[in-house]
């Protein structure tokens, strides 16, 4: 899974259409409705500001009154097929006055985010996970210098009997770091919940 770097964009011409897209790292809704009203400002004479939303959680499209499956169907099948998460794909479109049809429209969109993706620099989506951990009194100031090492993020702490601390860390760090984890504190560690 990849997110882009930075928002990126680019435009062609079909019939005398004018088919602007847009591409941006987004991590809400909230984001892109804010993102979204941004370019409708910017383009008030637009006919028709067809956008895609993925993100953890929250995705959603909008035809804009195009032909239903015409604008944002293939925008979001070049999302999924760059395997993409997190960004607002969007098209502005100013029309030309020459009808494209249902399948000039879907190769126009679809070409236009393409376009865009070919501006844009991926990053691979380092995929997080959560492991919780008993350990004792004495062994939290080691284990928390661990997690340093491994950029694990404590969540949350609680003091009982022993101490039981929440991370997030790396999915692909998780078994190094819980190995490690182990032989630092000569076994005197219990994973608590899912086992790997």
């Amino acid at each position: 899974m990849y997110q882009i770097a930075a928002s990126c964009s680019a435009e062609i011409e079909i019939k005398k259409s004018r088919f602007l897209a847009s591409l941006h790292p987004v991590n809400s809704r909230a984001e892109a409705r804010m993102k979204l009203a941004a370019i409708r400002a910017e383009h008030p004479n637009a006919v028709h500001v067809c956008w895609v939303l993925l993100c953890e959680g929250d995705s959603g499209l909008d035809d804009d009154g195009e032909p239903s499956g015409t604008a944002a169907k293939p925008m979001y099948n070049v999302l999924v097929h760059k395997h993409v998460a997190n960004v607002l794909a969007v098209v502005v479109r100013y029309w030309g006055g020459i009808k494209l049809g249902a399948g000039g429209l879907t190769r126009a969109y679809g070409q236009a985010v393409s376009d865009a993706f070919k501006m844009a620099e991926l990053i691979p989506v380092e995929v997080l996970c959560e492991r919780t951990f008993a350990l004792q009194f004495a062994d939290e100031s080691a284990f928390r210098r661990l997690a340093e090492q491994y950029a694990a993020l404590v969540l949350d702490a609680v003091y009982e009997e022993r101490v039981v601390l929440r991370l997030q860390l790396k999915l692909s760090q998780a078994e190094e770091f819980e190995s490690s984890a182990y032989s630092l504190l000569r076994g005197s560690l219990q994973r608590i919940g899912e086992t790997p």
